[in-house]
């Protein structure tokens, strides 16, 4: 397996270079095709105070809205185009506006999706929340600051033995067979195994044998959170990409506690790699 069809989400100026930044050199290394998606906003009527619509208002909203679409297709396309990559640019308008949430029937049809992390406050971003969820493809997901590489040589897998968990780790193969190293870390394994230490060995072999250099390491939290753990362990170890399977508790779990994927899509310092 390798991802020859990737998806590039750019919601907007801000997030766009370093989504590219990963995209491009992803599609120049695996040779695949580029698609680049950006939506804008239908421009919502509003009315005068003698109750008609504004028209001045929509104009004005929808050639903004065109420039911005604009100006992030030829940052798109001088990008590709250096690269010499085969790609195709789709612009779209919706009533959300979100980039992310109007290209899930583009994503699907792809091997992998890049989109950039969602910022804690300001200008949230795309949606990868609810990307990650109904997209049925692995996300990469860009941080907003620090180092930025897609040549991966040390890659921590979170394996808790769920389902997500085990597509996750099957998804990234690609990245994972050219990895120096990959950690299998597991947290707090199940009291009903017999030598706790050998949880985990069973999808460690299984990688080993696609060729990855795989170790596991087994963990217990007393107390402290799993996303904290991880989080600490991606410093510790220097790892520069996290691979974990999204959302493997339920709804209302996440609404009430939150949860891992929450975390790891917030403040992860490193790409982290998403699937469901």
């Amino acid at each position: 397996m390798t991802f020859k069809t990737i998806v590039a989400i750019l919601q907007g100026e801000q997030d766009s270079a370093r989504v590219l930044d990963c995209a491009v050199p992803l599609a120049a290394q695996f040779g695949a095709h580029l698609v680049g998606i950006h939506a804008e906003a239908m421009p919502m009527p509003y009315t005068s105070a003698a109750g008609f619509p504004d028209t001045e208002f929509l104009q004005v909203s929808s050639e903004l809205n065109k420039e911005r679409s604009d100006r992030l297709q030829a940052s798109f396309l001088k990008r590709v185009e250096d690269a010499g990559l085969s790609f195709e640019w789709r612009s779209l308008e919706t009533f959300s506006g979100d980039s992310a949430l109007s290209g899930i029937a583009s994503v699907r049809a792809a091997d992998l999706v890049v989109a950039a992390q969602r910022e804690a406050g300001g200008n949230p971003g795309a949606d990868v929340d609810t990307l990650i969820y109904d997209a049925g493809r692995p996300v990469l997901v860009v941080p907003q600051s620090g180092p930025l590489v897609t040549t991966f040589k040390h890659i921590l897998l979170a394996w808790n033995g769920s389902r997500e968990a085990a597509r996750a780790a099957f998804d990234a193969l690609p990245f994972l067979k050219e990895a120096e190293k990959t950690e299998v870390l597991v947290i707090d394994p199940p009291d009903t195994l017999e030598d706790p230490e050998a949880a985990g060995a069973d999808i460690a072999a299984a990688l080993a044998r696609h060729g990855a250099a795989v170790a596991v390491s087994v963990g217990d939290s007393d107390g402290v959170a799993v996303e904290d753990m991880i989080q600490n362990r991606i410093v510790e170890t220097g790892a520069d990409l996290i691979v974990l399977g999204a959302y493997s508790h339920s709804w209302l779990r996440r609404l009430l506690f939150g949860g891992v994927t929450r975390s790891v899509l917030r403040t992860a310092p490193v790409a982290a790699f998403l699937s469901r």
